[in-house]
């Protein structure tokens, strides 16, 4: 694989592993952290290998979690690549795809599962992986995996697997909460620390640029230009934002693919190989991407937006500069970003200087984004005045339609019932003729009623009687 020396984390943290002992590695990113505790564990794992085809014979002896989907990817197709030479399986279990082929691959038996935890669980409730031999636990980039809260699924997981065991926990920083974790589930850890906590690589170099806005594109383009840089990472704070620079950067020509959240996992994957095999030259991506990715020889990453998290700032930059190489980290600073940039200061404790970047005044290539912007924004308005020309109750003006609706709400009257005449004429006293017409007064009158009792009421009507009361 081309490996000729270790690391500083490697040659620490190897031969720790490789005797059983529990061990905090912290070391900046991209310093061969995979490797510094693959490497011991495949070595370690050398005695359970076999060439039985029975699942039974290759149980779950090592399980490492990871925060990210494309991050487990990665470390999977690492640990492939160095047990090419041995008989020991490894599979990769991870949410945004199907379950169906990852579980046959799980029920013919494994060694080494990577997975990210969220998808664990669910294989876990289903049955098909069994954590009862595991022999040794990796959490990498473990600090990410509590920052998205991960922390409930970890201690699920971590319950289900043997009390006697070896776990490792790596991460590019050491805040208080990893502390905690590393103190209730791991026994008498070994700290490796190959350098300061949150310090960026000293071989990127790191340039904070003024920018509005409008400008920032024309900021990234003549760095480009200027550095002759084919590849680049271009970090943005939205899933949204990150989509609209894809689509600007590929309209001014430029091989560009967007890599966020709401990408479909195959989307995201397709994305990153696309990266790797120099088909797209610019990948804009937010902090999903930011953690542990290994793309090697990436010249140049640009912070389009200035994270909002300080820490997310030393991972962003860490996939420049990579094990050894030179790098350069290009952050573009609008005015309300003051704040994030003295976080960043504080983060890692060095002082920056935000310069400006010489543009050319050619006011033409000034406007160029913008009136791309413009033009993109008309032809939306137009589709969006097609879609209402079909509605047809929508087909004229809103203003005009409020104004005609409150003219026939003001002249709005309701049609007139039709009446009966009879109920039009003045009251008029009943004649002697009709009074003496009202047949159920007259027949009250005749009925002889008891002391008291009003004429109007009814009497009882005489039934038959079935039998005749006793006299």
């Amino acid at each position: 694989m081309g490996y000729e020396s270790m690391t500083p984390i490697q040659a620490q943290a190897i031969p720790v592993v490789l005797t059983g002992k529990d061990v905090m590695g912290a070391a900046q990113t991209g310093t061969g952290k995979t490797a510094a505790f693959s490497l011991p564990l495949l070595q370690r794992l050398l005695k359970h290998e076999n060439t039985s085809t029975s699942p039974a014979r290759h149980p779950v002896r090592a399980l490492v979690l990871l925060p990210t989907r494309e991050l487990a990817d990665q470390v999977a197709q690492q640990i492939k690549l160095y047990a090419k030479y041995t008989q020991m399986r490894s599979a990769v279990v991870f949410g945004g795809m199907d379950m169906k082929p990852q579980t046959l691959e799980l029920k013919k038996g494994v060694e080494i599962l990577v997975a990210t935890p969220g998808r664990l669980l669910d294989h876990i409730e289903a049955k098909n992986a069994v954590l009862n031999q595991v022999e040794y636990v990796v959490l990498d980039e473990a600090d990410r995996m509590l920052d998205i809260g991960f922390l409930p699924d970890l201690q699920r997981i971590l319950s289900f697997l043997p009390k006697q065991r070896t776990t490792l926990l790596f991460s590019a920083t050491f805040s208080p909460e990893i502390k905690r974790l590393a103190g209730s589930y791991l026994q008498d850890p070994i700290t490796i620390e190959v350098a300061r906590p949150n310090q960026t690589a000293s071989t990127v170099e790191q340039r904070f640029y003024a920018a509005q806005d409008d400008d920032k594109r024309r900021v990234v383009k003549a760095v480009l230009n200027q550095r002759g840089i084919k590849q680049a990472f271009i970090f943005v704070n939205s899933k949204l934002g990150c989509g609209r620079l894809a689509r600007s950067l590929e309209r001014e020509g430029l091989k560009t693919a967007a890599l966020h959240g709401d990408k479909t996992q195959d989307e995201r994957l397709k994305a990153l190989e696309a990266f790797k095999q120099g088909e797209v030259d610019l990948l804009v991506c937010t902090d999903v991407a930011a953690r542990g990715l290994d793309i090697k020889d990436v010249p140049a990453v640009f912070n389009f937006d200035v994270p909002f998290n300080a820490e997310d700032y030393v991972h962003r930059i860490g996939r420049t500069g990579r094990a050894g190489a030179s790098g350069l980290a290009v952050t573009l600073v609008s005015p309300s970003d003051t704040r994030l940039v003295s976080d960043i200061e504080k983060l890692i404790k060095t002082k920056l200087e935000v310069e400006n970047y010489p543009l050319e005044d050619d006011r033409s290539r000034a406007n160029d984004g913008r009136r791309d912007d413009r033009r993109e924004d008309r032809r939306d308005d137009r589709r969006e005045d097609r879609r209402e020309e079909r509605r047809p109750e929508r087909g004229f003006d809103r203003q005009r339609d409020t104004e005609e609706s409150r003219d026939r709400r003001s002249s709005f009257r309701p049609a007139q019932a039709s009446r009966d005449p009879f109920f039009e004429k003045p009251y008029e006293a009943p004649t002697a003729e009709q009074a003496s017409a009202a047949s159920w007064e007259a027949s009250a009158k005749t009925v002889a009623s008891r002391p008291g009792l009003s004429a109007n009421i009814k009497p009882k009507r005489k039934v038959a009687a079935l039998f005749k009361a006793g006299e």
